[in-house]
């Protein structure tokens, strides 16, 4: 009887696509709020690097928006040729602590703040972002293909600078991800209805961006298994698209997320919902309304360890192709499990932002525990103009 091989290890190195990771450890894409100008700056790259020399295997720049109008925010990195110096710094900085770089490209949709941008936000159809509390614009055929090119220019953006891999962002209703909502896509063309329309912007952008890059670096993709909203994508219509995208061949890895930014952001993260802190991070009136009626908006989900687990496994058994997976990993033993379960990687943020040097004290002593207490305090710091997105309770 044949016996089955042991899990690999998660800090011996791994392939992923056409590169060679020194560990199946990725720090997630978390916006860092360090580009005040939109381009790279020394706090970014101390942000990547901290957790580069503590032992993670690849880092990941949140939110590098492929078009100016899909940044969530106006001091949102974006890729453009006057980034390329900024981020080849990033890139070599990184590089030098022995871990790799890649950076999340995407275009934010209907969570895009117009106001902020001062251009309109795209979406499928018109629709209300309750953050902004401005309607966006229904995106129409030449919108879609100056986005899908954008996409593919972004990721020879990022070979220009030096980096690794590019994550394409298909979750969390950002603009590919509520092209495939139910909720938020009411088109009635060909982008619209059943789900081989609505795949069509995803699909098309990670074609796309593998034409454009080839197997030069690695190409991974965050795909929503669920929105968290009623009547939004689901798991059996995600798992339909990620066997697209596995056929397609146009990937390396999925990384599996849920939830809507738009419509349920805490169900994402899980834990404490500090609503008070994230009112202050807002001008009137919304800074007000968000201390009402925020508990309405922002859902409470009980935190515990590997929380998407459950929904990841449904992903693993009906796909072949590299899984990573992600959502309250904190310990060597949920590392081992993922590995067990044949995960190729695991992807972690809150616990790196609170000590960036946990992988390391990890391989040294496995006994190791996260000091994050699922706060969320970390979240609102988004908006700190001074100091970025930073763990609140590491600086007490």
């Amino acid at each position: 009887m044949a016996t089955a091989s042991p899990a690999p290890d998660v800090f011996a190195p791994a392939k992923l696509g056409p590169l060679t990771l020194r560990n199946r450890t990725i720090k997630a894409a978390t916006f860092e709020g360090m580009t005040p100008d939109a381009l790279v700056t020394d706090d970014l790259i101390d942000y990547h690097v901290r957790p580069a020399a503590g032992g993670v295997g690849m880092t990941t720049v949140a939110y590098c928006a492929v078009a100016p109008e899909g940044r969530t925010e106006r001091r949102q990195l974006w890729m453009r040729p006057q980034a390329v110096p900024g981020l080849r710094r990033l890139a070599e900085a990184v590089h030098a602590e022995g871990a790799a770089i890649s950076a999340q490209i995407g275009h934010a949709g209907p969570v895009a703040d117009a106001r902020s941008n001062r251009q309109p936000a795209l979406a499928p159809t018109r629709q209300l972002n309750p953050i902004s509390m401005r309607v966006t614009k229904a995106a129409r055929e030449t919108d879609i293909e100056r986005i899908t090119r954008a996409h593919a220019q972004a990721a020879r953006t990022a070979v220009e600078a030096g980096f690794d891999a590019v994550e394409i962002h298909f979750g969390h209703n950002y603009l590919a991800s509520s092209f495939l909502s139910p909720v938020l896509n009411k088109r009635g063309d060909r982008f619209g209805g059943p789900l081989e329309n609505r795949a069509r912007v995803p699909l098309g952008i990670a074609r796309a961006v593998r034409e454009e890059v080839g197997d030069r670096i690695a190409v991974t993709a965050k795909l929503n298994m669920d929105d968290g909203v009623p009547g939004g994508f689901w798991l059996d219509e995600s798992i339909r698209v990620a066997r697209w995208l596995e056929a397609d061949g146009s990937v390396d890895a999925l990384a599996l997320t849920a939830g809507s930014s738009l419509l349920n952001p805490m169900y994402l993260f899980t834990g404490d919902v500090p609503v008070r802190e994230f009112a202050a991070g807002f001008k009137q009136p919304v800074r007000t309304a968000l201390r009402l009626f925020g508990g309405r908006f922002l859902h409470s989900y009980p935190y515990r360890e590997a929380y998407l687990l459950d929904q990841a496994r449904q992903f693993r058994s009906a796909l072949s192709m590299p899984l990573i997976l992600l959502g309250g990993i904190t310990q060597k033993e949920t590392m081992d499990l993922a590995m067990a379960e044949g995960f190729e990687f695991v992807a972690m943020a809150r616990a790196l932002l609170r000590e960036p040097d946990l992988l390391d004290r990890m391989q040294r002593e496995e006994a190791t525990r996260s000091l994050c207490i699922h706060c969320n305090k970390c979240m609102p710091t988004i908006y700190d103009r001074e100091q970025g997105t930073h763990c609140v309770l590491a600086q007490q």
